[in-house]
């Protein structure tokens, strides 16, 4: 059994990130969760999102949530982590962890496996559905529950 790495910053974790785990964690058998924290992001879900990550992930045998602090590599090296895998919905996401996987590589010998999206998770991004929810409209089809109630906490928060 390989543990891999499934990183994300998973505002909010939708069903496309757990098809994507899920078949990770069927091609490995054991995949580390790994929420990870841009400082030029603003996130809002903030430390939540590590949370609704592991309720959403909760009973899933050979998945392990942890959050990420520095570089990925180092993440990596630290737990024996030799390969990360990635989601692909479309050839902008493909440019993009290519040149991630590229300098990974470099860096310390880190290998990236590019799963591509289901055919129903193709359009689904976690900014689309942020831009959404703000918005008023209903994403709960696209999100695991804890995450449809969390939305549900947040519009219900008394606006400043």
């Amino acid at each position: 059994m390989i543990t891999v790495l499934c990183p994300g910053s998973f505002d909010p974790i939708t069903v496309g990130h757990i098809d994507i785990i899920t078949r990770a964690r069927d091609l490995f058998g054991s995949v580390l969760v790994g929420v990870g924290r841009n400082n030029q992001k603003q996130y809002l879900f903030g430390d939540q999102r590590i949370d609704l990550v592991r309720e959403a992930l909760d009973g899933m045998d050979g998945v392990d949530v942890s959050p990420i602090e520095g570089l990925l590599v180092d993440f990596c090296r630290e737990r024996g982590i030799t390969a990360v895998i990635k989601g692909l919905r479309f050839g902008a996401d493909f440019d993009f962890e290519l040149q991630m996987a590229h300098m990974n590589r470099g860096l310390t010998g880190l290998e990236t496996v590019l799963l591509p999206a289901a055919a129903e998770h193709v359009t689904l991004s976690s900014t689309i559905l942020r831009e959404v929810m703000k918005l008023g409209g209903d994403v709960t089809p696209y999100v695991p529950d804890v995450v449809a109630r969390a939305i549900e906490a947040w519009r219900s928060e008394p606006v400043d």
